[in-house]
């Protein structure tokens, strides 16, 4: 059993530091670039006065920097190689995305709105997986130049982690003598509408509430007549881009979807376990980030005359979370290792239990670890000129998105106690 990173991933990480220096940095510090990342973060990011929407110069820095790392060859690592990517494995990139976090804030890697210098783009593996060799030759293209931007409608104003029992319906319907689809529905926090060409619907084709077959997931078109957004939700963390939308007799296409008609949310799943496994990862960095400047600042700051550091009352706390984050390392890259050893549709038979472990309890972690990193600074880390709080805002979202932590540890119970996965049989 070898715990060590292979030396062809030291050496990566290696590299992408000397491009964070060379080309991300001199970004970050150009015209005055900084105030995005700084005390000033949250106003120079949103647009107060248009919908609380991401400014539009702060999407374009996002897109210099993303362009930059495509050059270097790192933005595409994780994406299929007839994708122009480098078939990036789940084991590196939570590596990667452990390692970028623990940098702290800055255009390398801001997961406000997941932007990295290694993107993490679940929507290209799981298009190649589902899609049939006739939509993929349709849409691939599309994808790899851009022109295509999908956001994600799944989740809906009176179902969340209830998805199986959807209301967004869709039905055949004729027009023009052309076979298609009729939608009608309400979908919530269908992120990045503001940019999207189109929305990954999920729509109940067949079946009744509860079932997880019926669900079909459609490809519409956003200026689709129809299709409007109701309005845009303001978050705990700004700027915002997720709104609530509807579909109000949207006719599409008959081909307009991914996958298979009523087998629709397996493609929800897979982005939900790819994105889980990084995210945690994410979390992860995040958490060592805040153990480190605690632990720094308490070895630097002395009132009464000696170290913060000396007192028990502080290292404590962080001796805790630093042994969480040790072994919740171990789980991570050992998960996904095992997931880079299996087909990419039986992660969720066989391995769904130990990503949600990763992920509620990274997410855990991370809110604790920065909440204790605000105690330790004191005043000074309650401020803006801190980043601890915005670590804090970011991902408490996660907590309840990607699956919401109860979600996640029902899932766990479902596997311990053999109702499903691998110890189904045991219990028979």
């Amino acid at each position: 059993m070898d715990f060590a990173v292979p030396p062809e991933l030291t050496a990566y990480l290696a590299e992408l530091d000397a491009f964070i220096e060379a080309e991300i940095k001199p970004l970050e510090n150009a015209d005055d670039n900084i105030r995005f990342f700084d005390h000033r973060r949250e106003h120079a990011r949103t647009d107060w006065d248009n919908e609380g929407l991401p400014r539009e110069e702060w999407e374009a820095l996002l897109k210099q920097a993303r362009q930059r790392a495509d050059k270097a060859g790192h933005f595409r690592f994780a994406w299929p190689k007839e994708l122009g990517g480098k078939e990036g494995s789940n084991l590196w990139m939570a590596v990667i995305r452990e390692h970028l976090a623990a940098k702290g804030l800055g255009l390398h890697n801001d997961l406000q709105n997941e932007h990295s210098i290694v993107g993490n783009n679940p929507f290209v593996v799981l298009f190649r997986e589902f899609a049939s060799p006739e939509q993929f030759e349709r849409d691939n293209g599309k994808l790899l130049d851009g022109s295509m931007i999908t956001a994600f409608g799944l989740t809906e104003p009176n179902h969340g982690s209830d998805a199986t029992f959807m209301e967004t319906r869709a039905v055949p319907q004729e027009r023009d003598g052309k076979p298609g689809w009729l939608i009608n529905g309400e979908k919530m926090w269908t992120t990045g509408m503001h940019v999207a060409t189109h929305v990954m619907t999920f729509a109940r084709t067949s079946g009744k509430d509860g079932d997880a077959t019926g669900i079909t997931c459609f490809i519409v078109p956003a200026d689709t007549p129809g299709l409007k957004i109701e309005e845009w939700l303001w978050t705990f963390n700004m700027p915002t881009d997720h709104p609530r939308i509807s579909y109000t007799d949207v006719w599409i296409p008959e081909d307009a979807y991914w996958g298979q008609i009523d087998r629709g949310l397996g493609l929800g799943q897979s982005f939900v376990h790819q994105n889980r496994i990084r995210q945690a990862a994410s979390s992860l960095g995040a958490a060592v980030f805040c153990v480190e400047e605690s632990v720094k600042y308490a070895r630097e700051r002395k009132p009464f005359g000696k170290p913060l550091a000396d007192n028990q009352a502080i290292q404590w706390p962080l001796v805790e979370l630093a042994t969480q984050c040790e072994m919740l390392r171990l789980l991570i890259r050992k998960t996904a290792w095992e997931m880079d050893q299996m087909d990419h549709k039986a992660i969720e038979r066989t391995l769904s239990d130990k990503v949600s472990m990763c992920n509620y309890w990274a997410n855990r972690l991370v809110c604790e670890a920065a909440d204790r990193a605000m105690q330790v600074h004191g005043g000074i880390g309650y401020s803006r000129h801190k980043p601890f709080e915005h670590i804090y805002r970011h991902h408490r979202r996660y907590r309840i998105t990607e699956g919401a932590e109860e979600i996640q540890i029902r899932k766990v119970a479902a596997f311990l106690f053999g109702y499903m996965g691998p110890r189904k049989g045991q219990f028979a």
